[in-house]
């Protein structure tokens, strides 16, 4: 028999505590894994049913944040079999995108800010996750 390379399911965790929409964290996790490469074109996403049972929150809330996910073209939903991270080619140099990653650097340092780091603290941090040279 040949071994099992079924890729593990993504992992989701919410803070209630942050100030963040749990709709919010789950959308800034998958854009996350997106960006890390934790997620990939094709990886199966879990149910709603499942990811809100499993982080103990209503469906509902799972069902937006996949929702603008899929308006974002981030994921798609295919009937009877699952929910998808897209096959999407990124633009590079588009307006769009720095547009948006400008935004999210706003927010991520305000949320950072608001949990006492600082702009530094962040960087630094932001910097650990870079590919290490050998």
């Amino acid at each position: 028999m040949g071994r099992n390379t079924t890729p593990a399911p993504p992992r989701f965790a919410i803070d209630l505590h942050s100030g963040v929409p749990v709709y919010r964290q789950l959308i800034d996790q998958v854009r996350s894994g997106i960006a890390s490469g934790s997620l990939s074109d094709g990886d199966q996403l879990p149910t709603v049913r499942q990811l809100a049972v499993d982080l103990a929150i209503n469906p509902n809330t799972v069902m937006r944040a996949y929702r603008e996910l899929e308006l974002g073209s981030l994921i798609e939903t295919h009937q009877g079999t699952g929910t998808f991270i897209a096959n999407k080619k990124v633009e590079k140099n588009s307006a769009e995108r720095d547009r948006q990653l400008g935004q999210m650097a706003q927010e991520f340092a305000a949320r950072a800010g608001a949990a006492g780091f600082s702009l530094e603290d962040l960087i630094d941090r932001l910097h650990d996750l870079l590919p290490k040279r050998r």
